[in-house]
C-alpha cells in the first residue's frame, strides 16, 4: 500500500489515526509521548541536558513497538516525519481529553 501525499496537517491528521487504530498501538505511543515530555521537562529544569537525549529515544522506541508489534504497518514518519511529530502530540491530547479513546 502506498501512503499518499499530504500537503496539510488537518489531511494528514486522518490518516496518521488510520495508521494507529489497535488501542496499544495507541498506548505504546502515549507512553513514548509523555516520556518524551517529562525527559524534556526533566532535561530543562534540572539542566542536565543529557537527559534530552532520552526525548528521541523514547519516543521512537514506543512509537515503533506499537507500529511494528501490533499495528503491523510502518510509521508514517518515515515519509512523513515534521506530520507524524506533530501527529504524535496531537493524539496524546486527543487521548488525555477522551476525543482518541485509549
Amino acid at each position: 500500500m502506498t501512503t499518499p501525499r499530504f500537503t496539510s496537517f488537518k489531511t494528514f491528521y486522518p490518516f496518521y489515526l488510520s495508521q494507529h487504530s489497535q488501542p496499544w498501538c495507541r498506548r505504546l505511543h502515549f507512553v513514548g509521548t509523555a516520556l518524551v515530555i517529562w525527559f524534556f521537562i526533566f532535561g530543562v529544569s534540572t539542566q542536565q541536558w543529557n537527559y534530552l537525549i532520552g526525548m528521541p529515544l523514547a519516543g521512537y522506541f514506543f512509537a515503533w513497538l506499537g507500529h511494528f508489534l501490533v499495528e503491523k504497518n510502518k510509521p508514517a514518519t518515515f515519509k512523513y516525519p515534521f506530520y507524524s511529530l506533530a501527529g504524535d502530540f496531537v493524539m496524546f491530547k486527543d487521548m488525555l481529553i477522551g476525543k482518541v479513546s485509549f
